[in-house]
């Protein structure tokens, strides 16, 4: 690891939002561009790069490499979109056997008591969240706001709002594991 390496590390332990930022800079368009040769989803390899970012956010305190920044980051990056991509096919394996029964899949949503588990999962997971990232989130999908008009708003970059939105999609996604067939199967057959 390099001199510049271990520093940018030390300022980001320590909470160093510049720092940080810069790392993203540095690093966002080539990983995208990465991750996209695996993937070939602008939107995965976009929100794969975010969450592996939010990720060395989120565990700055206990970062510890044993490599180069960058060895870490694209290495984290290959085997995140390896992860995304065994769970494409698993997706598609329950998408064929929604279309192969539907009339088995179009019952599964009429089953209320797991919609309003769901939305108390969603409203729980936003609630016990950091106040700056829900209040950028409430920005976002209430008010509608752009990731420009907030990070302007809060006198903050775009980087640190897309940051902050990606990591809480992730978060619900965590809680939500257990329902995302049946929220998948929702939009499918009800839109």
């Amino acid at each position: 690891m390099t001199a510049d390496d271990l520093n940018i590390l030390e300022r980001i332990q320590k909470n160093d939002e510049k720092a940080f930022e810069t790392l993203f800079r540095t690093y966002y368009k080539s990983l995208c561009f990465f991750v996209f040769k695996l993937t070939k989803d602008t939107s995965a390899a976009e929100e794969i790069v975010q969450d592996l970012f939010f990720h060395i956010w989120d565990n700055r305190a206990s970062l510890q490499l044993t490599t180069s920044i960058k060895s870490y980051l694209y290495k984290a990056a290959h085997n995140n979109s390896l992860r995304y991509l065994r769970h494409q096919k698993v997706v598609a394996g329950y998408e064929t056997n929604v279309k192969a029964s539907p009339q088995h899949a179009v019952e599964m949503p009429e089953n209320y008591a797991e919609t309003g588990e769901i939305m108390h999962i969603i409203s729980e997971t936003i609630n016990h969240v950091p106040e700056r990232t829900r209040e950028i989130f409430e920005l976002n999908r209430n008010e509608g706001l752009k990731y420009q008009e907030i990070a302007e708003r809060m006198n903050i970059s775009v980087k640190t709002v897309e940051a902050h939105i990606s990591g809480l999609l992730k978060l619900l996604r965590q809680n939500l594991k257990d329902y995302l067939v049946l929220v998948w199967i929702l939009k499918i057959f009800i839109g």
